[in-house]
């Protein structure tokens, strides 16, 4: 692997039964420092990547490594030791309702560190400031909106200062404002840090704005391309140009895969 590259997905195919492949044969891998999203219709596998990068999941067949190291589900102490290096913006935030804005992102200091409690305060006063929000500190989860929310949950996945952050549909639910303070944060944050970011989308125009490199993923984890922003929006092939513009009509169907009306219905005989 190259000194380069961050993660391999090394032709990985999972499924969650034995009666549906999610994955199938997916190989990929993600540059240090870069902002990738990974985009792509509703259960193509994007979000299924990210648990197996996070060894939420062991591939059924292939590796996933990390920083070249193969990342091994069963590993107790291998996952607590891979995950104090990344940061997970979960889709609705996972954030814990009984708790304030300060103590949601003090939770992984707390959890993960034996640092005395005046620098914790220091350090997420800061990443609360980073994201906007020092003021709201002392706020319950109940008294914020979708988007501070959501930049809450950022605050608290980096935190630990990860070397990888993955975001599992940043932008989904959010009004255009707070969509478009979503989309800056992620680029700032991983110009400032030098992480490496992960980016599951199915929003175009926010994810052509900020990435570096983007992946296109149809169903099973089918690779359809990737490249730069421009190579995508450029591109002539139909399935990308249907995706990348919002065509309705395309190689991309509507009807997931189905009997036929008449046989669901028994209006015909079944064999």
């Amino acid at each position: 692997m190259s000194s380069d590259t961050l993660i391999e997905i090394d032709h990985v195919s999972f499924g969650y039964d034995a009666s549906r492949s999610i994955l199938d044969d997916v190989s990929l891998r993600f540059q240090r420092g870069k902002v990738t999203a990974i985009l792509g219709g509703s259960g193509c596998g994007k979000t299924t990547l990210l648990r197996l990068i996070g060894g939420v999941h062991g591939a059924t067949r292939g590796r996933v490594v990390f920083d070249g190291e193969v990342v091994n589900a069963r590993d107790r102490a291998q996952l607590y030791r891979l995950r104090r290096r990344l940061g997970m913006l979960f889709q609705f935030g996972a954030l814990f309702t009984d708790l304030t804005v300060f103590d949601n992102v003090a939770f992984p200091l707390r959890e993960q560190t034996d640092l005395p409690e005046a620098l914790i305060r220091d350090i997420v006063l800061m990443k609360l400031n980073a994201v906007g929000l020092r003021g709201a500190a002392s706020l319950r989860i109940a008294e914020v909106s979708g988007g501070m929310a959501r930049r809450i949950a950022l605050a608290r996945a980096i935190a630990l200062d990860p070397e990888l952050i993955m975001y599992d549909e940043p932008f989904a639910g959010l009004d255009l404002i707070s969509m478009g303070v979503a989309a800056k944060l992620i680029r700032t944050l991983n110009d400032v840090t030098g992480a490496t970011s992960l980016v599951v989308s199915h929003d175009v125009p926010e994810c052509m704005a900020i990435s570096d490199h983007v992946i296109l993923m149809a169903a099973q984890g089918r690779i359809v391309a990737q490249g730069t922003p421009k190579e995508l929006m450029e591109s002539m092939e139909p399935e990308v140009r249907q995706f990348v513009r919002g065509e309705p009509d395309g190689p991309v169907k509507f009807h997931y895969p189905a009997p036929g009306m008449a046989e669901d219905f028994g209006l015909v005989e079944r064999p």
